[in-house]
């Protein structure tokens, strides 16, 4: 009886001494900065979202304006607001890829409507469209800041996920995978060509 006794001690005492290591708070901080990150994220896009509507009015003044580019980011952010952005998306691979596909083809078309603005001198010169402008190319760059945390909360995610023996707690106790994360836009190494 005493024996059975010490030995209940002592594995209650190596349980005891091995649930610090277990990685479950760890595992738990690392996926609240994941949705942390996110919510920064989906905080800067819809920023950039909440902008266009007065781009668009303001480059519609142009009465010789492309209509077809204008189209286009119309069309764009239209897509992109259909994506749901919520946090259910960080556990789901496929909605998560659609969400970066649709906002790189609204990224890509403000791109492509700020170029073609170039040849307007009269678009550029009003102050409303100079002021726009300027807080796209912020958002633009709070955009870029805002995904490079998520990445890098994700990538310590990640890591906690796979390493052991924190991979045991996520696996077994937790059921947790992988988070996805942004990729870069295929053929973004290469610079857009600009020709007036």
């Amino acid at each position: 009886m005493q024996i059975t006794q010490r030995i209940g001690r002592f594995w209650g005492l190596i349980l005891l001494l091995a649930l610090p290591g277990c990685g479950y708070n760890s595992i738990q901080a690392a996926d609240e900065d994941v949705k942390a990150g996110w919510a920064d994220v989906q905080n800067q896009f819809q920023r950039r979202m909440d902008l266009i509507p007065n781009l668009v009015k303001t480059v519609k003044g142009a009465a010789a304006f492309e209509r077809e580019t204008l189209q286009g980011v119309i069309e764009a952010r239209s897509q992109a607001a259909g994506v749901k952005m919520d946090a259910s998306i960080l556990d789901n691979p496929e909605a998560f890829a659609r969400f970066q596909q649709v906002q790189n083809q609204l990224g890509s078309a403000l791109q492509r409507l700020l170029v073609v603005v170039e040849r307007y001198p009269d678009i550029k010169a009003t102050a409303a469209f100079r002021d726009l402008q300027a807080q796209l190319e912020g958002t633009e760059n709070r955009i870029a800041v805002a995904r490079r945390r998520y990445i890098e909360n994700v990538a310590a995610y990640n890591k906690l996920v796979r390493q052991f023996p924190t991979n045991l707690t996520a696996r077994y106790l937790l059921g947790a995978e992988l988070r996805p994360s942004f990729e870069a836009i295929a053929g973004s190494e290469t610079p857009p060509e600009v020709d007036f």
